[in-house]
């Protein structure tokens, strides 16, 4: 028993991560209804910012604090300079030619940072503790292990959900993001400045990029694959729902606990390497029975 709450408990963790990431999606997507394919790549960009600038600053008072002030400059930076050369031409244009587009600074992100920053491996420490816990000792024996840096990343990932959803529920910036996600037209013959509204979350998702990427880089190094991580957020949202945030957690979770219980259970019996495949054979069960994810709003058209 207690081998298999230590499996599950790893698997949460797991699925904390993912979600991490996740949260990402969901902003730029309540915004602009538009999957953002540059998430990931914001994510690496701003761990290498950040790693690169603590080597650069390693000689002043706190490092870790300048470098992380100056990494939230650079991605406000970043979220303006998104807004005003790329997002700007396309206002009511085609949510295709919005999905391009993010394609586009993807690849740009990637190549960019590798241009200022290096593509070496880098060893990212902004203090998160690494030793492990034992839990449970007097009721399992041996107890249950549980990795400090993940449970580090779960009070960060629910600090992170509670902001971001009374932000959604609570602000007028909120209300407009899901009004101007509805309609772009609509939004702004009301009066809602479009312009405003895609800086402010560009500006979010990239500050929820650099806590995703602080956590990952801590957990795996800043380097390159650290942008593929995006793909494993993909069956997150599509078990969530794209526009919701608690989906982004609940989705996560479920991936992160069904990836190690059935590479614990079932990879024995028919072969390794499940846990790479198996979120997205969940995803194409659930976009066959409930495509629009658990928590996600039906949309119903009607000719």
């Amino acid at each position: 028993m207690g081998f298999f709450i230590e499996v599950v408990l790893g698997g949460l963790m797991a699925g904390v991560l993912y979600s991490l990431v996740a949260l990402g999606f969901v902003l730029i997507f309540k915004a602009s209804g538009v999957f953002n394919f540059a998430q990931g790549a914001m994510v690496l960009f701003a761990a290498l910012t950040l790693v690169r600038l603590m080597d650069l600053l390693k000689a002043s008072f706190s490092p870790f604090l300048l470098a992380l002030l100056l990494t939230i400059l650079v991605m406000i930076v970043l979220a303006l300079t998104i807004e005003r050369l790329v997002l700007r031409p396309l206002v009511n244009q085609p949510g295709i030619s919005l999905f391009m587009a993010t394609l586009g600074i993807s690849y740009f992100l990637e190549g960019f940072g590798q241009a200022v920053w290096g593509s070496d491996v880098y060893t990212l420490d902004v203090g998160i503790p690494k030793k492990p816990i034992m839990l449970f000792e007097s009721a399992f024996p041996g107890g249950v292990l549980v990795p400090s840096e993940d449970l580090v990343a779960a009070v960060i990932a629910g600090a992170l959900v509670l902001g971001l959803g009374l932000f959604f529920q609570k602000t007028r910036v909120g209300r407009a993001l899901r009004a101007v996600a509805d309609d772009h037209q609509a939004a702004q013959s009301v009066g809602i400045p479009l312009n405003t509204i895609w800086v402010i979350v560009w500006t979010v998702a990239g500050l929820v990029a650099l806590v995703a990427g602080m956590v990952w880089g801590s957990k795996l190094g800043v380097q390159f694959s650290l942008s593929l991580v995006a793909l494993k957020a993909l069956p997150v949202l599509i078990l969530g729902g794209f526009e919701s945030v608690l989906g982004a957690v609940i989705g996560g979770l479920i991936i992160g606990v069904g990836e190690k219980l059935s590479e614990i259970y079932l990879g024995p019996v028919i072969g390794g390497g499940i846990e790479n495949w198996f979120a997205y054979v969940l995803a194409l069960v659930f976009l066959l029975v409930r495509p629009e994810g658990l928590f996600g709003e039906k949309h119903i058209d009607r000719v």
